[in-house]
C-alpha cells in the first residue's frame, strides 16, 4: 500500500500570480502535440501537411479543447450550480474541464480549420488524433499531483491513499488513465497513421481506443461524489464514451467497405 505525497498543485508563486501543474500540463501537451506532428509531417509527407498548417491546425485545437473542456464540464456534470451562479463558469482557475467537452469542442476546430484548407474533415482528425494521447496522458498526471479523481476503494498490492479523501487504500486510477490514454493509445495511433490507410480509419481507431480504455478504466474510478452511478450503475464518463464507441465502429466498418 502507498500514501499519496502530497504535492502543492501550485508549481511557482510569481508575487499575485500562481502557476499551476495543471496548467504546465497542458501547456506541455500542446508543445508536444507540435513536436508529434512536426514529426508526422517528416514521416509521411505524401500526407501533403506543411508546418504552418500544422502551426494553425494547434491553436484550432487550443480553442478548441479550451472552450470545449470547460463548457463540458459546465453541461455535462454541474449545469445546475453554474446556472445559480453564472459567472463561476469564468472561474477556470477553480478547476473543471470536462474530456468529453474538449472532444467535442476539438472536432468543432477541426471542421472550421477543414473548411479553410479545404480538406476532407477526417483528412484532418486522422492527422491530429495521434497528436492527443500524449496531452490526455499529462493531464491525468496534473490530476494526480492534485489528489482529485481518485480510485474506488481496492485491495490490490499498489492501492494508494489520499489522505485529503479519507484513509481507505483506493485504486491510484489517475495512473491507470495516464498509461492506458496516454502510452497505450499513442502507440495504437501511431501504428495506424504509419502508413497510407483509408480515410477515417485513424479516426476510428481513436473513437475505439479512447471509448474502450475510458470505459473500462471508469470501474477503478470513483464516481463523482455529485453525480454517483447513473442508469445500469454506469457513470456519466462510461455514459459518454459510448458514443464514441458505436460512432468508431460505424466509421472503422466504412473505412472497410470496397469501393
Amino acid at each position: 500500500m502507498f500514501v499519496h505525497p502530497y504535492i502543492d498543485p501550485v508549481a511557482l508563486h510569481l508575487g499575485p500570480l500562481n502557476i499551476r501543474w495543471y496548467g504546465i500540463m497542458y501547456l506541455l501537451a500542446f508543445m508536444g502535440g507540435l513536436a508529434l506532428g512536426r514529426l508526422q509531417i517528416r514521416r509521411r509527407p505524401d500526407l501533403g501537411w506543411s508546418l504552418a498548417e500544422l502551426d494553425d491546425l494547434v491553436f484550432y485545437a487550443i480553442l478548441g479543447t479550451v472552450l470545449g473542456g470547460r463548457l463540458g464540464y459546465v453541461l455535462f456534470y454541474k449545469f445546475a450550480d453554474y446556472l445559480t451562479d453564472p459567472l463561476h463558469v469564468f472561474y477556470v482557475w477553480e478547476g473543471g474541464m470536462s474530456f468529453h467537452g474538449g472532444f467535442i469542442g476539438v472536432i468543432t476546430a477541426v471542421w472550421f480549420f477543414a473548411r479553410k484548407t479545404h480538406r476532407r474533415w477526417f483528412q484532418v482528425t486522422d492527422f491530429i488524433a495521434p497528436l492527443v494521447p500524449l496531452g490526455l496522458g499529462l493531464g491525468r498526471i496534473g490530476n494526480f499531483i492534485n489528489a482529485e479523481l481518485w480510485g474506488r476503494p481496492a485491495s490490490v498490492p499498489w492501492a494508494m491513499v489520499f489522505p485529503a479523501v479519507d484513509p481507505q487504500p483506493r485504486h491510484p486510477s489517475q495512473l491507470y488513465e495516464a498509461g492506458l490514454e496516454g502510452v497505450v493509445l499513442f502507440a495504437l495511433l501511431w501504428w495506424a497513421a504509419s502508413r497510407p490507410r483509408q480515410v477515417g480509419f485513424v479516426s476510428a481507431w481513436f473513437l475505439l481506443g479512447y471509448g474502450t480504455l475510458r470505459f473500462l478504466v471508469e470501474f477503478t474510478r470513483e464516481p463523482d461524489s455529485f453525480l454517483g452511478p447513473l442508469a445500469l450503475g454506469l457513470s456519466m464518463g462510461q455514459w459518454l464514451s459510448l458514443p464514441m464507441l458505436v460512432g468508431g465502429a460505424i466509421l472503422l466498418a466504412r473505412t472497410r467497405r470496397p469501393g
